[in-house]
Order: structure tokens, then sequence, then C-alpha cells
């Protein structure tokens, strides 16, 4: 799959993503929103029915006061007739504007009428229509009376028209009348904000800017003498988020999705390097297995020449060509077999204690006549008192060449090549190894990449450097099994530092 074909469906992908996730969480809030609209709404409604509730209960006192007093003032004459009289009664019933009923019964010995004489009969009906008079006239009065009642009410205390009892009572049974089953605390304030009386988990600080509901109680009263109630639900938070449960396994398994697909781009982007990589080095590898195997055929046509198998000296010629290329074409077989097994496998090392001063001085003079052939010189400074380390020797001698050979590869062409190897006690248990060069260095976003299989630092336009991409996966891999680290520190146009720490032998 080509680069820009992944790059499409990534950007499609991430896009579609996007989307929904916008669409999940713009639903969700939109939910929150109605929910909490709602649930205020009801919460008003709940208070304003309270409140009017406690408006009736206040004027349905007044009235039955009233009510017994004015029956108490008109009738009390007529209780003191003789006991022996049958006593009757009279009732009317009347409604006023606003809508409040009323009761007025008239007590009497009404059978004595036809008995009585005419002229206490003429007394009886005076006394009749003066009540009838005295009736309509509290009859026209109520509206006036209902008004005073409401403005005198103002001057009982509150716990007394408002008992914290029955507000608690009132409260529950609104807020379940319109499906707000949870649990709420509430207080009665006077204009100043001081409570008056609260519940027992009331708390200004705990009900937050959009939790504290706020209702006029009795709001007829004086300005001076208003007082409120408030309402706040401890768990409305809870009561809110539950109508969007149902939205949590769809942003996991969004979200899962989201990994799975941010997985997949970056496993075809490694796979898409590693596919050239690997072609890349199939290319090197041809190109080093060309040259061995195009002199060994050359040599192989020469044999079959009679004038060159009768001189000895052509015929040791051919035949010391033959042995080094093919010591050359088993080298780098062997280099890529040996990286096929690591990755299979852990490697088996022959461990061994040796002194890495004396060996990286051997390994220093045996490389100096190739870095002299290309117009350098290396020095060492083995300044490590003690340097005993246990290494498998042969892969630890391969790590020093390998190191070495790279900074050979790539030098520059303008300056000589100056190749400098250290070693140091940077602790009582640990040995550190720098292998430094005046190369062409790498670039920064090259560095975290070289220690990778099949990849090789970008040369420009030099063709001169040959290899498979392995030998800085190979150094890796066994400072790795040699229980060591290794880093490298570059700059670009400078020269790059390979740093090899490794654990002395106690």
């Amino acid at each position: 799959m080509k680069k820009k074909t992944i790059w499409i469906l990534t950007i499609i992908m991430a896009l579609t993503f996007g989307g929904l996730l916008y669409i999940q969480i713009m639903y969700m809030k939109n939910m929150i929103r109605m929910r909490d609209d709602q649930f205020a709404e009801g919460v008003r409604r709940s208070l304003y029915a309270v409140t009017s509730t406690l408006e009736q209960d206040e004027t349905r006192h007044f009235l039955e006061e009233d009510a017994a007093a004015i029956e108490q003032s008109v009738y009390g004459s007529l209780e003191g007739g003789s006991k022996n009289s049958s006593v009757g009664s009279m009732k009317y019933s009347f409604t006023t504007p606003d809508g409040l009923h009323g009761d007025l019964t008239i007590h009497g010995d009404l059978r004595a009428r036809s008995s009585i004489s005419p002229t206490a009969s003429g007394r009886y009906r005076s006394l009749q229509e003066t009540i009838k008079g005295q009736y309509l006239y509290q009859k026209g009065l109520l509206n006036e009376v209902i008004l005073n009642i409401l403005s005198q009410s103002s001057n009982r205390p509150i716990e007394e028209r408002a008992d914290s009892a029955t507000v608690a009572s009132y409260l529950a049974g609104e807020f379940e009348n319109n499906g707000l089953n949870l649990p709420f605390e509430f207080a009665v304030v006077n204009r100043a904000g001081r409570p008056i009386y609260q519940s027992a988990g009331f708390s200004n600080a705990d009900a937050g800017r959009n939790n504290m509901f706020v209702q006029t109680l009795f709001p007829n009263d004086p300005a001076s003498k208003v007082y409120y109630i408030k309402v706040h639900f401890p768990t409305k938070k809870d009561y809110i988020m539950s109508s969007v449960k149902f939205m949590i396994p769809s942003f996991v398994f969004t979200f899962i999705l989201l990994l799975v697909f941010l997985y997949t781009i970056i496993v075809a982007f490694r796979q898409k390097r590693l596919t050239e990589m690997k072609n890349d080095f199939i290319n090197n590898m041809t190109h080093e297995f060309k040259t061995p195997i195009s002199s060994i055929s050359l040599a192989a046509q020469m044999l079959n020449d009679d004038s060159v198998r009768k001189s000895p000296t052509m015929m040791q010629h051919i035949s010391t060509v033959i042995n080094d290329e093919t010591k050359r074409l088993r080298f780098q077989v062997e280099k890529v077999l040996q990286m096929s097994m690591f990755d299979r496998q852990k490697a088996t090392l022959r461990l061994q204690e040796i002194d890495a001063n004396k060996t990286i001085a051997n390994i220093v003079s045996t490389f100096k006549l190739k870095v002299e052939s290309c117009g350098g010189h290396i020095e060492s400074h083995l300044a490590a008192e003690d340097a005993i380390v246990e290494v498998d020797e042969m892969h630890f001698t391969n790590v020093i060449f390998n190191l070495l050979d790279n900074a050979v590869k790539y030098r520059r062409d303008d300056v000589p090549l100056t190749l400098r190897v250290t070693t140091a006690d940077i602790s009582p248990e640990r040995l550190e190894i720098r292998i430094s060069d005046n190369g062409i260095g790498i670039r920064r976003d090259e560095l975290k990449k070289i220690f990778e299989k099949f990849y090789r630092v970008p040369t420009g336009n030099r063709h001169d450097v040959k290899g498979f991409g392995l030998g800085l996966a190979y150094v890796h891999k066994m400072v790795g099994e040699l229980h060591g680290e290794i880093r490298v520190e570059s700059e670009f146009g400078q020269g790059t530092t390979f740093i090899i720490i490794l654990p002395l032998t106690n």
C-alpha cells in the first residue's frame, strides 16, 4: 500500500471518529441540559404549590376564627330561650367573588312561631329581618374582611404560619407528585438571608450555583416582613447523570475503536517502513553478494585457461582471490544468520572474564592499518584502572569492530578521519567505553532509529557506503545481552560518539 493511500485513510478515519465523538458529546450535553431544565421546572412548580397551600392554610385559620366570633356576637341573644321550647336553626351558605365559601346558621324556637301572639310574632319577624340584614351586610363586607385578614396575618410569627414539620411534609408530597423522588434540604430565611429554621443537612456552600431554588413565602406580606424558602438537593448531580448513563458504553466502545484505529495506523506505518528497509536490505545484500560471486566466477573461468594453470604464481593468486572472496561471502551470510538467530531465541554466550583495556588495545592495533589506508589515524586512551568484565570475547570484539568500521564508512571527505577510543571507571561497578570520530554525524531525528534492524542512516548523494543495516542492530543486541547499555551522541557534520557501559566483575 502506498504511503499516500495510508495517509488518506488515516485522515478519513480521523475525521469520522472526530465527528462521532463530537455528536456523542453534544447529544449528552443537550440531554443533561434538558434534564436539568425539567428538574428545575419541577422544583419551581412544587415550591409554588407549597406556598399556595400555606396561604390557604393561613386564610382558613383566620376565616374560622372570624366566623366563630360573628356567629357568637350576632346570635348570642337567641341562646337564652325557654328550656322546654323546641329549638331549630336556619342555615345560609355564601360564596365570595374570590371563590371562598362560608356558612351562617340561625338558631331559635321555630315551632313556637305559630302559637305565639301576633305581637310576639311581629317581633320575631322583625328580629328575623334584622338578622337577615346583618347577614347581608357581613356578606357585602366579606372581601374587605379577607383583605384585612391577609394584611394582619404578617404579624403572626413565621414559625406558627409555616411550621417546619408542615413545610417539610408539603415539600415531600409536592416533590413526589412531580416525580422528584430524591433527598432534599431546605431552610426558611428572612429578608436578610438569616435562617429562621433549617433542616439538619442544609448548607449554602454545598448547594452550588445551579442547585439552590428560592421561593417567596406569603407574597402579599409587606416587603419588610417577607420570608423565603430555600431548597437544594445533595444528590442532584447523580440524579441528572443517571439519565445519561446509557451513553457511557457508547463512549467506551468509541474509545476502544479509536485505540484500535491508532494502533492499526502505527502498525501500518511500521510495516511500511519495515518493507522499505527490507527492500533496501535486499538491494544491498544483492550488491554485497554480487561482488564476491563475480570475483569467484572470474577466477574459475581463468582456471580453464591452460596458460594460467601452467603458471604457479597465477595459480597462487587465483587461489588467494577465491579464498578471500569466499571468506567475505561467508562473513556476510553469517551476519544475516546471526541476527535471525537472535530474533528467534536468546543468544548463547560463552562468558569469561577479560581485561577490556587489553582486548580494546589489540582491536585498535589490528584496525590501525585500515584507518591509515583511508588517510586517517586512530588513538586510544585506556585510563580505566579496573577493566575486568565478564563477556563473550568474540561478540565483544565484534561490537568494537562494528563501531570502528562504521566510523570509517561514514567519514568526511574534506578532513582526515580521526578515531579516538577511551575507557574510564565511572563508578566502582561500571566501565565506560567511548568510541568517537569526526565523521559526517547523525541528524537528531535519525538518532532514535539507528539501532533498528535494516535501518541505514541516509548518506545523501554518496553511494559508496555498503551494508545491510544490521551492524548497529547487532551491537545494540549484544550489549543488552551482556547486561550493559549503549547510547549515542552526535552532531550532524561534526562527528559521532558511541558510549558503552558494562558492569565490572566483582
